[in-house]
């Protein structure tokens, strides 16, 4: 198999422009770490590799400031995306960065998601997202993400894998200083276990697949497609 790999520098450059502060002496944090994301993490081309061919609509939900709809429009996935988090700063980032860019059929909403879920029928992105929730919270999120799926619609999960490993032991140690450094307003509580992970969708009926996708990062993460069986929106 061969592996996925991180955006190319010019298309990550072309996307984190939409980031930049409107003026030459304005906060550059979000260009600065949109560019780097890009360009190291193979989490969105990963992403667009599951959904493409859909036209299930997408609902992602812990979107933070938006990348993967960019994303999504650079490769050429022209599904209807709603993004959903509960940081109000980052929505608001979110929504000017697809401004500038001039995305069309993105939508961003800010939604406390440990007390609520909108109702969605199609695709569902959850992207490092489960190692902020405790078991229970875990189990709840895609429980309620399965049921949202159409007939050959996806579920598509990044996340890091708890298995002992000293790649997972450097996924956590860096989760816990990006909540130190307020980039994760949360600090990381459970990783999902592999084999529960994939007992928990195969008992859902869908259908699964578990890729690395680390590029040249050193941490423990993988990506998980879990697919609605049928024809309808896939």
């Amino acid at each position: 198999m061969t592996a996925i790999r991180p955006l190319d520098g010019a298309t990550a450059a072309r996307i984190a422009r939409a980031f930049a502060p409107a003026h030459w002496y304005g906060n550059r944090w979000h260009y600065c770490y949109s560019r780097i994301k890009l360009r190291s993490d193979p989490l969105y081309p990963g992403v667009v590799q599951a959904l493409r061919g859909s036209r299930a609509p997408l609902l992602d939900l812990g979107c933070g400031i938006g990348l993967l709809a960019h994303a999504l429009r650079a490769g050429g996935v022209d599904l209807p995306y709603r993004g959903i988090d509960n940081d109000a700063g980052k929505i608001a980032q979110a929504r000017r960065a697809a401004a500038v860019a001039g995305l069309g059929g993105v939508d961003f909403q800010q939604l406390d998601l440990a007390r609520a879920l909108p109702a969605h029928r199609g695709s569902v992105a959850v992207l490092d997202v489960l190692q902020y929730l405790d078991d229970d919270a875990q189990a709840r999120l895609l429980d309620a993400a399965i049921a949202m799926l159409a007939p050959g619609a996806r579920l598509v999960l990044r996340s890091g894998l708890e298995d002992d490993s000293r790649r997972m032991r450097v996924t956590r140690g860096f989760d816990l200083v990006a909540n130190r450094l307020g980039w994760m307003n949360a600090a990381p509580k459970r990783y999902p276990r592999a084999d529960a992970l994939r007992a928990r969708l195969l008992a859902a009926g869908l259908e699964v697949d578990f890729t690395p996708l680390r590029g040249h990062t050193p941490f423990n993460n993988w990506r998980v497609v879990a697919t609605r069986p049928g024809s309808g929106v896939s």
